[in-house]
């Protein structure tokens, strides 16, 4: 690593929202107006770079994408990280949602810990949320949930038959992350522990943005209404009593296309960066 200022420079860990550039916090978007480097997640969009980022720092694409196509490897954004930060840099390493909920942030904070790099970390709105109130379903509400699990289930067997036994009698409300491809899985082990006919689930496309569409179905009918399509990724899933609140709450009506919000990332997207001060001293 060639490092070209021994002043070291200052990492923000931040969250850029769930979609909708509006959802960004104001201490964000302040950061991303001062950055010299922005490192940024496939779940961001390009309204919030061009809005926020600052015309002369430079942007780094760095997204991944669970199962399919190509990810910029964690060790790559860990070493844009130190290599930038120790040239004396202020560095936003921008992540969708927010960045504690299934990132690697824990990779990225071990990194700068271990290279003594000052930081700070900045939440964002989750997909959960944004999701839940985009489409007028209150994650609980009284005598329907008060509690709300968050969960993936990205691999068929990442969840136990214990734990899928016990979610299916819980009264929280379930939200499943990076699920959408293993839907039928989900469903399945739900519906084997008989889980409440009364509970729906809902499964939001692009949630926040103005290509969000909302498909709701009883698990039991599932196989009728929606195994065997493919979701658009992000895709996020929503299984209680609250979903039936969608038909009366719901304020944003879904979208006429199914386009992509965000693109799928490409194997030399983290080349296509601003090159006005990544080398400047």
């Amino acid at each position: 690593m060639n490092v070209t200022n021994q002043h070291i420079g200052k990492v923000i860990l931040a969250g850029a929202g769930c979609g909708d550039p509006e959802l960004i916090t104001v201490k964000a978007a302040c950061y991303l107006q001062k950055a010299d480097v922005v490192l940024t997640d496939r779940l961001v969009s390009k309204d919030i770079l061009d809005r926020y980022v600052s015309k002369d720092a430079a942007i780094i694409y760095v997204g991944k994408q669970c199962r399919r196509g190509y990810s910029t490897p964690q060790e790559s954004i860990n070493s844009y990280i130190v290599e930038y930060a120790l040239q004396g840099k202020l560095v936003v390493r921008l992540k969708g949602g927010d960045v504690s909920i299934f990132s690697n942030i824990l990779d990225e904070l071990q990194t700068v810990v271990a290279h003594n790099i000052p930081y700070e970390i900045i939440p964002g709105v989750t997909a959960a949320l944004g999701a839940a109130s985009y489409a007028g379903i209150p994650l609980t509400g009284r005598g329907l949930s008060t509690a709300v699990r968050l969960l993936t289930s990205y691999k068929s067997d990442i969840v136990p038959d214990a734990y899928w036994q016990e979610l299916s009698q819980t009264t929280d409300t379930l939200v499943f992350y990076m699920s959408s491809e293993t839907l039928d899985n989900v469903v399945a082990n739900l519906v084997k522990y008989n889980i409440d006919p009364l509970k729906l689930m809902a499964v939001i496309e692009q949630a926040t943005t103005p290509l969000q569409h909302v498909h709701i179905s009883s698990l039991y009918d599932y196989e009728t209404n929606l195994k065997g399509r493919s979701f658009i990724s992000p895709s996020l899933v929503i299984i209680g009593k609250v979903v039936a609140l969608h038909e009366k709450y719901a304020w944003l009506p879904d979208a006429d296309t199914n386009d992509h919000y965000f693109k799928p990332v490409l194997p030399d997207d983290h080349l296509l960066k601003a090159t006005t001060n990544v080398g400047r001293e």
